[in-house]
């Protein structure tokens, strides 16, 4: 039996892009034999989805999307599919990075925004400040205390020694 282009792509789109299925469940699906379709999978050099790392954001570096997008930009509609196929992404895929790449293009034009407000290590510095000014008022206080004990000291102790009413009746 003869399949138009258009289905043998459809099939391989659904055996290879994301919640992709297995030839022989998509045979029983679409009623084309698992074997027609193993070898339509086989002839676009794409592995199915369940045997290769699925499409996602971490697997796609920033200069891939660049390539990909750089590439596709270069290649006709007919050699497209193609591509897509090879790189084992969707045209919802290549759309989402070229917007990606633009995004990217447009913020690094943008100027970049100043900091309002103090940076990490001003706050840093300010925080230490204010912990060894409470530390100095706390290092004064208990001087001023143990001033304060000695003079008191002093005074008891001057009393009981320096009695004069003792001294003055000799």
């Amino acid at each position: 039996m003869r399949y138009s282009m258009k289905f043998k792509q459809k099939m391989v789109e659904k055996m290879t892009g994301p919640g992709s299925t297995t030839p022989h469940f998509l045979a029983r699906e679409a009623g084309v034999p698992a074997t027609t379709l193993g070898r339509w999978l086989k002839e676009t050099k794409v592995p199915p989805m369940s045997k290769r790392q699925r499409s996602g954001r971490s697997r796609w570096t920033g200069e891939e999307k660049v390539r990909v997008v750089m590439e596709a930009a270069a290649t006709d509609e007919e050699k497209l599919g193609v591509l897509l196929r090879r790189e084992g992404l969707h045209q919802a895929d290549l759309d989402r990075f070229r917007q990606e790449v633009l995004n990217a293009a447009n913020e690094g034009l943008r100027p970049k925004p100043r900091r309002s407000g103090p940076s990490p290590e001003q706050k840093k510095i300010r925080a230490l400040e204010k912990e060894l000014a409470r530390k100095e008022k706390a290092l004064a206080e208990a001087a001023a205390l143990l001033v304060l004990r000695k003079k008191a000291e002093a005074f008891f102790l001057g009393e009981e020694e320096g009695d004069t009413t003792s001294s003055n009746d000799d």
